[in-house]
């Protein structure tokens, strides 16, 4: 079983909707993985998806409602096999954290699995963009596609 952790800064916007989006491409196509997701800040801990990317998950049929925040720890390290930022100040954010280069080595950016895409690409915060909820979960759908090809030894 692959166990991947999506982190964005507040756990509410980009990293539920990644997590609800990998999670669903691993179970349509019967792949084991384990999807959670974490915030780089405790503002948001105990809380659920921001309502914007509820309802942009479920006008794609996924359902991120029961997810609530978290905040990324050091043991996230030993449990997780993939940690997948989604900026680079969250990257740097975690990397801080690692205790080893064993532990650096499980952290990537998302878009580091988009085809094509700009090296050090972000995804961008939606939170202080309403229209922005719909950009960012096109750009998490293609990471998570990628990240798929990835776990079947495709890429």
């Amino acid at each position: 079983m692959k166990r991947v952790l999506m982190v964005c800064l507040g756990n509410i916007c980009r990293s539920p909707l990644a997590q609800g989006i990998l999670e669903a491409k691993a179970a349509s196509q019967h792949l084991a993985v384990e999807v959670d997701s974490a915030g780089t800040s405790h503002w948001h801990a105990g809380e659920k998806p921001d309502p914007r990317s509820v309802y942009t998950a479920a006008q794609h049929g996924l359902d991120i409602s029961g997810q609530r925040a978290r905040q990324f720890t050091p043991n996230d390290f030993r449990s997780y096999d993939l940690i997948l930022a989604m900026d680079q100040s969250n990257y740097d954010d975690i990397l801080r954290l690692a205790p080893d280069e064993t532990a650096q080595k499980k952290v990537k950016k998302i878009m580091d699995f988009v085809p094509g895409a700009q090296a050090g690409s972000n995804v961008p915060d939606p939170y202080w963009d309403d229209d922005g909820f719909e950009k960012v979960y096109e750009m998490l759908d293609q990471a998570c596609e990628g990240i798929i090809r990835s776990v079947r030894g495709e890429i």
